[in-house]
């Protein structure tokens, strides 16, 4: 399953993906995009961001998990058909874990907004 459509900005600490949701979506239930699907997006966009440095430096695209999510606020879920604009900045990187801060907008507006730590397979 794929949670964002592509990679709007990056640099040498924030990425910022986006994401459409369309009624399809496996998190999409009763016209809104629901918390787990929140969740993913942010971890997948840390992993959009781990992706396309790998491709930078011609090097193989390693699998991660979410080894934990902290100080989940979840302010509101978006309705179908919204853009959503996740942004990931990293906090640290320790060997094959690195933690991020996540927020996700629709239009502006902060709908959810985490910490999370992200482990590499090595």
């Amino acid at each position: 399953m794929v949670m964002v459509d592509g990679l709007v900005y990056h640099d040498d600490t924030t990425s910022i993906s986006s994401l459409t949701v369309k009624d399809d979506n496996v998190f999409t239930k009763n016209g809104l995009f629901q918390e787990a699907g929140i969740i993913e997006n942010i971890a997948q966009t840390a992993a959009l961001r781990e992706g396309y440095l790998a491709m930078m430096e011609n090097k193989t695209v390693k699998k991660g998990f979410i080894g934990a999510v902290k100080r989940l606020k979840i302010y509101g879920l978006p309705k179908t058909n919204s853009t959503l604009k996740t942004t990931i900045t990293i906090l640290n990187q320790v060997m094959n874990a690195v933690i991020i801060s996540g927020e996700v907008h629709v239009n502006n507006k902060l709908l959810a907004a985490c910490e999370m730590t992200i482990f590499a397979d090595e």
